[in-house]
Parts: C-alpha cells; structure tokens; sequence
C-alpha cells in the first residue's frame, strides 16, 4: 500500500457561487500530478453557507460529483462550513463593513494558522470565491504562515460557464444546460466545451522569516511589519580590532581596547558561538546571552586577551597584566564595568534611537542572574 506524503487539505473562500467548490475539485484531480483532498474546509458566511447547503449538498450535486470521480470518503459536514462571529456572537450574513471585515481576516488567519501547525498537511487554497476581501486574507495568511509544501490557486472557467447556476463542473458525459446572455435572450450550453484550470499563484512565504506572536490579523500585520523594518534597518556592524573602533553604518566609535575585547567576544557569541546554527536569523532568540561568570571562563579569555595581544602589538606586557588582572577577584566587577561603559560609548555614539537597542549591551534576567548579549542579526556581524 503507497502511503501519501501529505494529508491534502482544501481550505476555500465561498460566497454566493458553491460551484466554485466542485471546480476546483475538478481542476485538481484533474491535475499533473492529481491531487485528491482529504478534508474540505469552506470559510464562508451565513449567507453563503444557505447557498452551499441548498444549491450544492441538499439536491445531490456534490454526492454525484463525488460518485462521478471516486472521491469516496470526501464529504462537506456541517462544521467544515466555517462562518465568523460578530463582536455580539452573531454569525456574519455578508461582509458590508469594517467590523465584519476584520472578523473574516481573524477567521481566515486562525484557521491557516491552526492548519499549517501539522507537518503532515499541505493546505490548497483557493481563492477563487467569496468577496475580494475574503481572497485577500486568504492570500496574506498563506504569506504569514504557508509552509514551502503549501499551494494558493484561482480557479479559471470558460467565461460562458462562469457563475452559470446550473454549472458545477465538467460531467464524463456531455450535458446541455441553459446560459442567459448578455441580452437576456437565452442559449444552450454543451458541457463538453467548457474549460476549467487551476492557476498556481506565487506567494511570498514568511513564515520562517518572522516569528509572529499576534493573535488578530491587524496584530500580526503591525508586528510583522515591525521584525521586517527592524531587519531592514539593522545596519552592518563592523568591529575592527587593530584600530580599536566599531562601525555601525555611518557611526564610527573609538572604543577603549578593555571594552572593545568585552563587546567583540559577545558578538563572537552570536556568530561562531550560536547555538542555533541552522537558524538564518536571530529575531527575538537570546539562547547567545551569557552571564558574567562565562565572560570569566578560560576559553573567553584567553580569546578576549589574544584581541589584547593584537590591540598592543609592541606592549606585550599589557595583555599579560590584564589577564592576571580580570583572574582575580575584581574581574568580574571589570566586566560588569566594560558592558555598562560599552553601552554608554553606543548610546553617545549613535544617534539614530531606532537602531541603538540592537547594538548596545542587553540584559535578561533569569532567576537569580542575568545573561548579556547584543540583539543585532547575527548576519549582519563582521569583526576584523
């Protein structure tokens, strides 16, 4: 028995036009490769829920489509037609203002959310139906949190056949139904003319770009929006040891060589010493913050004191006389000193309040201590 990669999972946005259900069906089995769905979710409204109940599922078309093509097992249920609540906790009958706009996105949004949380469903969607409104959340949801597998279509029918009533989808046997034209005048249609596909929309996915905590769609738009202009305005922070001086995109700071090897070995930290190498960005993680005592271990000096070494090349005694210096007791008291002094050589230097908190010394506190770090991205860290 071939087992499936992926549980296929059909998520469509539907308003007054069920047929749109069965079309895109139809364009995916009918596809290369076909893909059959497992599960049917239609975000829909009251409204439109009436209309799929009684002109789709109640008079047997969708049973016949199924019987039609060996879809066995595929069924709309009652809780696969998804309807938004109002700020009363009344079901939304269409989308006519803000209030029920909003409602719709933070549906929409939830459900693609929830549903790319398991690694064994791939999500279709489509956004073929519903109001504009409801394709446009369907699209920016999918951007937020579509996974590399997951799919966005449109639906296109042969314009004769678009919205016509009495079209759900292509039959194996030919059918003539009736068309109203422009000019109100009527015509006959053969089934076996009409034309549906799938187009496979492109979609930015951010999902592994941005770490969302929001609940609404609003929150998350502002919170997205936020990570992705603190990633755009992050400058490049260039440490250069020789000449003693950090660069943070126009800002030049003349750092005193006893900070300067403090600062270097915390951003050492973040790039050589991440412990989440595989993670191409930073964003909120701090797993790279260190308390003192790990500033004092052996190994974080002897690379602190070899920065020393290269600041003073012609004072060699310097380097020794620093070490001996921070092994003793007051080392520690000489560091906690450098991570107040380097985040007030920062402050002074950059003027720029926007980016000062990613370059400046942070602390977090965890139970009795605290950890202390830099928050810039890690790719944007280069010490000569």
């Amino acid at each position: 028995m071939k087992i499936k990669p992926f549980v296929e999972v059909l998520v469509l946005a539907v308003g007054t036009t069920p047929q749109i259900i069965t079309e895109t069906i139809y364009a995916l089995i009918h596809g290369s490769p076909p893909i059959r769905p497992d599960k049917i979710h239609v975000v829909t409204t009251a409204t439109g829920r009436t209309i799929v109940t009684d002109r789709l599922l109640k008079n047997g078309i969708f049973d016949e489509f199924v019987r039609e093509f060996r879809l066995e097992g595929l069924a709309i249920g009652d809780d696969d037609c998804i309807v938004p609540h109002d700020g009363k906790g009344c079901e939304i009958d269409d989308i006519i203002g803000s209030h029920e706009s909003e409602a719709m996105g933070n549906l929409i949004t939830s459900l693609i959310r929830t549903l790319s949380q398991d690694e064994h469903v791939r999500l279709h969607c489509s956004i073929a139906g519903g109001r504009k409104t409801m394709s446009f959340y369907m699209g920016a949801a999918l951007q937020l949190f579509g996974r590399p597998w997951d799919r966005l279509y449109h639906v296109l029918v042969s314009p004769e056949f678009e919205s016509n009533p009495l079209f759900f989808y292509k039959p194996k046997r030919n059918r003539v139904i009736e068309s109203r034209l422009p000019d109100g005048t009527m015509t006959k249609l053969e089934t076996k003319n009409a034309q549906i596909h799938l187009a496979e929309l492109p979609f930015i996915r951010l999902r592994d770009k941005l770490s969302l905590q929001g609940k609404s769609f609003h929150d998350l738009v502002k919170e997205g929006q936020e990570k992705i202009d603190t990633a755009t305005f992050q400058p490049e922070l260039f440490v250069n040891i020789a000449s003693r001086t950090v660069q943070i995109g126009p800002y030049t700071i003349q750092m005193n060589p006893a900070h300067l090897i403090v600062y270097s070995e915390l951003l050492r930290n973040k790039t050589t010493g991440c412990v989440h190498p595989e993670r191409p960005y930073c964003l909120e993680c701090t797993d790279c913050f260190q308390p003192l005592s790990s500033l004092l271990s052996e190994q974080a000096l002897e690379r602190m004191i070899h920065d020393y070494r290269n600041i003073y090349r012609n004072a060699p005694y310097r380097a020794d006389e620093l070490h001996a210096q921070w092994k003793k007791r007051t080392g520690t008291e000489s560091i906690r000193q450098a991570l107040s002094k380097i985040t007030r050589s920062i402050t002074e230097g950059v003027t720029d309040e926007r980016i000062r908190p990613y370059y400046v010394v942070s602390a977090e506190r965890i139970y009795a201590g605290s950890r202390y770090g830099v928050r810039i991205e890690k790719g944007k860290i280069t010490i000569q």
